[in-house]
Protein backbone atom coordinates (compact mmCIF):
# COMPACT_ATOMS: atom_id res chain seq x y z
CA UNK A 1 0.00 0.00 0.00
CA UNK A 2 2.84 2.60 0.91
CA UNK A 3 4.45 1.98 -2.86
CA UNK A 4 1.14 2.56 -4.62
CA UNK A 5 0.67 6.07 -2.12
CA UNK A 6 3.87 6.82 -2.97
CA UNK A 7 3.63 6.03 -7.05
CA UNK A 8 0.07 8.13 -6.83
CA UNK A 9 0.96 11.54 -5.28
CA UNK A 10 4.58 11.47 -7.13
CA UNK A 11 2.25 12.69 -10.71
CA UNK A 12 -0.86 14.87 -10.79
CA UNK A 13 -2.86 11.71 -13.25
CA UNK A 14 -1.83 8.13 -12.20
CA UNK A 15 -3.10 4.72 -13.97
CA UNK A 16 -2.25 1.51 -13.08
CA UNK A 17 -3.40 -0.42 -15.95
CA UNK A 18 -2.22 -3.77 -17.70
CA UNK A 19 -0.37 -3.09 -21.16
CA UNK A 20 -3.04 -6.15 -22.74
CA UNK A 21 -6.40 -4.28 -21.14
CA UNK A 22 -8.86 -3.02 -23.25
CA UNK A 23 -10.58 -1.15 -19.80
CA UNK A 24 -7.36 0.49 -19.73
CA UNK A 25 -6.78 1.55 -22.75
CA UNK A 26 -10.06 3.01 -22.40
CA UNK A 27 -9.04 5.28 -19.77
CA UNK A 28 -6.04 5.91 -21.07
CA UNK A 29 -7.47 7.13 -24.02
CA UNK A 30 -9.81 9.56 -22.66
CA UNK A 31 -6.96 10.88 -20.20
CA UNK A 32 -5.11 11.90 -23.72
CA UNK A 33 -8.37 12.86 -25.61
CA UNK A 34 -8.97 15.48 -22.62
CA UNK A 35 -5.37 16.58 -23.00
CA UNK A 36 -3.51 14.62 -20.27
CA UNK A 37 -0.61 13.06 -19.78
CA UNK A 38 -1.13 10.16 -17.38
CA UNK A 39 1.73 8.41 -15.65
CA UNK A 40 1.07 4.96 -16.10
CA UNK A 41 2.51 1.83 -14.69
CA UNK A 42 2.01 -1.22 -16.85
CA UNK A 43 1.80 -4.05 -13.73
CA UNK A 44 2.37 -7.03 -16.00
CA UNK A 45 5.88 -5.05 -17.26
CA UNK A 46 7.20 -3.52 -14.02
CA UNK A 47 8.79 -5.65 -11.29
CA UNK A 48 6.44 -6.39 -8.03
CA UNK A 49 3.84 -5.73 -10.44
CA UNK A 50 1.72 -8.75 -9.15
CA UNK A 51 1.84 -7.46 -5.30
CA UNK A 52 0.74 -3.95 -6.58
CA UNK A 53 -2.20 -5.56 -8.24
CA UNK A 54 -3.04 -7.21 -4.78
CA UNK A 55 -3.10 -3.88 -3.03
CA UNK A 56 -4.83 -2.76 -5.47
CA UNK A 57 -7.38 -4.88 -5.40
CA UNK A 58 -8.20 -4.72 -1.45
CA UNK A 59 -7.72 -0.57 -2.06
CA UNK A 60 -10.86 -0.50 -4.63
CA UNK A 61 -12.94 -3.10 -2.52
CA UNK A 62 -15.42 -6.23 -3.29
CA UNK A 63 -17.30 -4.55 -5.59
CA UNK A 64 -14.38 -3.67 -8.24
CA UNK A 65 -14.24 -5.61 -11.25
CA UNK A 66 -10.79 -5.83 -11.17
CA UNK A 67 -7.47 -4.51 -9.87
CA UNK A 68 -6.90 -2.54 -13.09
CA UNK A 69 -7.23 0.01 -14.21
CA UNK A 70 -7.02 2.13 -11.58
CA UNK A 71 -6.88 5.69 -11.65
CA UNK A 72 -5.38 8.08 -8.93
CA UNK A 73 -6.05 12.05 -9.60
CA UNK A 74 -3.94 14.58 -7.35
CA UNK A 75 -2.80 11.59 -5.02
CA UNK A 76 -6.33 10.60 -4.58
CA UNK A 77 -8.26 7.14 -5.93
CA UNK A 78 -10.69 8.00 -8.54
CA UNK A 79 -11.09 4.78 -9.17
CA UNK A 80 -11.25 2.24 -12.18
CA UNK A 81 -13.21 2.25 -15.61
CA UNK A 82 -16.55 2.89 -14.26
CA UNK A 83 -16.17 5.76 -11.58
CA UNK A 84 -13.72 7.72 -14.15
CA UNK A 85 -16.53 7.12 -17.07
CA UNK A 86 -19.28 8.52 -14.78
CA UNK A 87 -16.87 11.29 -13.34
CA UNK A 88 -16.55 12.42 -17.04
CA UNK A 89 -20.38 12.18 -17.73
CA UNK A 90 -21.64 14.46 -15.29
CA UNK A 91 -19.04 16.89 -15.30
CA UNK A 92 -16.50 16.48 -12.48
CA UNK A 93 -13.66 14.73 -13.96
CA UNK A 94 -12.28 17.74 -15.72
CA UNK A 95 -12.41 20.43 -12.78
CA UNK A 96 -11.02 17.53 -10.65
CA UNK A 97 -7.86 17.25 -13.13
CA UNK A 98 -7.70 20.77 -12.89
CA UNK A 99 -7.57 20.89 -9.62
CA UNK A 100 -4.61 18.52 -9.39
CA UNK A 101 -2.58 20.22 -12.18
CA UNK A 102 -3.20 18.23 -14.69
CA UNK A 103 -5.12 20.14 -16.89
CA UNK A 104 -4.58 24.35 -17.54
CA UNK A 105 -7.46 25.55 -19.83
Amino acid sequence: MNRIQKLAAANAVVVFSQSGCCMCHVVKRLLCDLGVAPTVHELDEESGGADLEKALLRLLGAGSQGPVPAVFVGGKLLGGLDRVMAAHINGTLVPQLKEAGALWL
